[in-house]
């Protein structure tokens, strides 16, 4: 099954909740991975809080045009639960 993200939320410093389409969630901290030219821009607050999800990726997705690839983020929660 191809891995895509079907619910995002922005929570504090850096973090998101996120949901899959197997019907896991968990919290990712992209404080460490937010960096170089494309994803420089997201580390200012304002712009990260802009995270939002693009149904027709599947991932998250900000103004500046950064995407992130769902399998990475799924890999990235440290543990996986089932949404609720």
């Amino acid at each position: 099954m191809l891995v895509r993200v079907t619910g995002v939320e922005v929570l504090d410093r850096f973090r998101l909740r996120l949901t899959f389409n197997d019907g896991g969630a968990g919290i990712v901290d992209l404080a460490e991975e937010l960096w170089g030219e494309t994803f420089e821009p997201p580390r200012d607050e304002t712009l990260f809080c802009q995270a939002r999800l693009d149904q027709e990726l599947g991932t998250v997705v900000w103004p500046n045009g950064a995407d992130l690839d769902p399998e990475s983020l799924r890999a990235s929660v440290p543990e996986l639960l089932q949404a609720s």
